[in-house]
């Protein structure tokens, strides 16, 4: 990418907002970022669409009517319907550059020692030694939060937001769940509509399990995404599994 100048640099915005560009492609493009203004409100415009892009990609039907026959809380098609129809190619060449990074873990560990930065899944900790997210960072840049905690399951949930142009910017702090568990943190708007900000799976072992044994376990999950509405139009937030319970709602 450094040996482009021009569109092609304004192009990888959509790559980089997916986070699937390597290590070297990142940087580059940080580089260009610091003096485009117009990728940088490109990126704030796609920051959060990640989560839902990839879920949408990988469900049969991709960029047909078929998606939205496929979630129960309906994506925008405002959200999506510039970038849905590209991931899914973007997301197989991400996939081969895994496989590339997987097999020479495995020459390192054959070879001697490794060393391993623990990231719990993409989230941080907060110890040493930890890379933080970008939900996590979000979050904590993020002023507006509301929380709550199910009486039932005793499932805690903090929601950040910020209003963007094209609607609410979302990052959820989930507490106390166990797993394995399918969820969605769905926004449920004050005329009744639902749309599904972000979804993620919890493993067996949980998080945000204060008395865990395990560390991954301890820290909490951290989720982005983003709705249609303004936080203005949003009653409140659920979090929800993928077979309808209710793990905790958040008045917004």
């Amino acid at each position: 990418m450094q040996g482009s100048q021009g569109s092609n640099e304004h192009e990888t915005v959509g790559a980089y907002a997916l986070g699937i560009l390597d290590d070297a492609e990142a940087t580059a493009f940080e580089a260009h970022l610091a003096t485009c203004e117009w990728c940088a409100q490109q990126l704030d415009e796609l920051a959060g669409m990640e989560p839902m892009l990839a879920a949408l990609a990988d469900l049969p039907g991709t960029g047909t009517p078929a998606i939205a026959e496929s979630l129960a809380a309906k994506p925008s098609p405002r959200l999506v319907e510039r970038l849905v129809d590209d991931v899914g190619e973007r997301r197989a060449l991400k996939r081969r550059r895994s496989f590339y990074m997987i097999a020479a873990a495995a020459a390192l560990i054959i070879a001697g020692p490794l060393a391993v930065i623990a990231a719990n899944g993409g989230d941080s900790s907060g110890s040493s030694g930890t890379v933080a997210s970008p939900a996590k960072t979000t979050f904590d840049t993020l002023s507006d939060k509301v929380t709550a905690t199910d009486a039932s399951t005793k499932v805690t949930a903090t929601v950040a937001m910020s209003k963007k142009d094209w609607g609410t910017l979302g990052v959820v702090e989930l507490k106390n769940v166990k797993g394995p568990l399918k969820c969605s943190l769905i926004a449920v708007g004050k005329n009744g509509e639902r749309e599904t900000m972000s979804s993620w799976s919890v493993p067996a072992w949980g998080y945000g399990i204060a008395n865990a044994t395990k560390t991954e376990a301890k820290n909490p999950l951290y989720a982005q995404g983003g709705a249609a509405f303004t936080p203005n139009e949003i009653d409140h937030f659920e979090v929800m599994t993928f077979d309808g319970k209710k793990l905790v709602a958040v008045d917004a």
